[in-house]
């Protein structure tokens, strides 16, 4: 590979393209901040997907469908262009093909179903780079809260932060969860991860400014798809993010799954959004249309549930003429994934404690050569 200057760009002054691939199940914010590092490493960042297959034969089933999944990425602001149906272990051919100098990676393990690192070829040949996986999130510790149903993920005051510690039939919460990868840690939010995640644009004098509010829990391509047409209405798009108490007021169970530090950054990851309102009122008030300057508030096909006294939440932007029922033609829900986790509960159950154990097995072993080196 020819030499790079500190700007990014060989000596040819050709981009840098990085290549970053992987399952992308239940995209959440982790993905989302693994592929924002991968893209600082470069100019253009190039995601390839696994397809359903491949992904049953080494992980066990995906919870979305291939083409979902490619749309999900797709809306994530830091991916240049999706490759489909790319190969589970990650070849030299691939990364020629699609003209990428180097493969990113979180710092976890991926591993085919017969133990292999999906990565060794590009890690042998030195065009391999790793980043830092977000703690505090996985796909299988979301897998884990939607079938225990429990309420521990927005918790308030002291405990707020706490990740539950037992009965999670070992769905990357409990005390046997002892994968480094797998097993969940707490989630810490900061100003500095926010401050990544956005894009820091105010919007121009002229712009239209459009403002949507609700849960947007488990973020996934109905959402994905209503933001693109409710951004279609304007230049500028605020997306209000209610409260864990208030969505749970109208959601009820365990509503909502991801608490609102988890749900902002994933909402800021979308490409479609300019702005989020951390803690948005229920009601759309007066104060806040003149705030923001909204031109416009749109809400999708969904129920609208009454606030506190029987009061409609849209009834002022409607009184304003500043109101629009949207229809994104997308009618996948929260509680749809939902349901698509229950029904195949033992299935999830039994691909997460193979990987698990897989996992234990290789950092064992990681462990050991370490040791090894050390004494030696």
């Amino acid at each position: 590979m020819e030499n790079r200057t500190e700007n990014g760009h060989g000596n040819s002054g050709k981009e840098i393209r990085v290549w970053c691939d992987g399952c992308y199940d239940m995209v959440h914010f982790g993905h989302a901040n693994s592929l924002r590092q991968a893209k600082a490493l470069g100019q253009k960042l190039i995601v390839g997907i696994h397809n359903d297959e491949d992904i049953t034969k080494n992980k066990g089933p995906p919870v979305f469908t291939q083409e979902e999944r490619y749309k999900m990425v797709r809306g994530i602001k830091w991916v240049d262009e999706v490759v489909e149906d790319a190969p589970y272990v990650t070849t030299l051919e691939t990364l020629d093909k699609y003209d990428c100098d180097f493969c990113v990676h979180g710092d976890d393990i991926t591993l085919t179903a017969d133990g292999v690192d999906t990565y060794h070829l590009v890690k042998k040949a030195l065009r391999y780079k790793e980043v830092s996986r977000t703690a505090g999130v996985s796909t299988t510790d979301l897998v884990g809260r939607m079938l225990l149903l429990t309420k521990n993920h927005f918790k308030q005051g002291d405990k707020e932060y706490e990740v539950e510690k037992a009965g999670s039939s070992q769905l990357g919460q409990d005390h046997t969860a002892r994968s480094p990868w797998t097993g969940c840690s707490q989630f810490l939010p900061t100003t500095q991860k926010i401050i990544q995640f956005s894009d820091g644009k105010a919007p121009k004098p002229t712009d239209k400014i459009v403002y949507v509010a609700g849960a947007f829990d488990l973020f996934h391509v109905g959402h994905l798809d209503f933001l693109e047409k409710a951004k279609e209405h304007g230049d500028y798009l605020i997306v209000g993010l209610h409260t864990d108490p208030i969505v749970n007021q109208y959601k009820g169970g365990n509503y909502p799954i991801m608490n609102l530090h988890e749900r902002v950054l994933s909402v800021l990851a979308c490409k479609y959004v300019n702005e989020v309102v951390i803690g948005a009122p229920y009601s759309v008030t007066a104060d806040l249309m003149e705030h923001f300057n909204v031109g416009l508030v749109c809400h999708g096909q969904t129920h609208i549930a009454l606030d506190v006294g029987n009061i409609d939440p849209y009834a002022i932007p409607k009184q304003m003429g500043k109101f629009v029922l949207i229809d994104s033609g997308n009618t996948i829900t929260t509680e749809d994934i939902v349901e698509r986790i229950i029904r195949h509960r033992l299935e999830f159950e039994q691909r997460n404690k193979k990987k698990e154990k897989k996992e234990i097995e290789v950092y064992e072993a990681m462990q050991k050569v370490k040791l090894a080196q050390k004494s030696g």
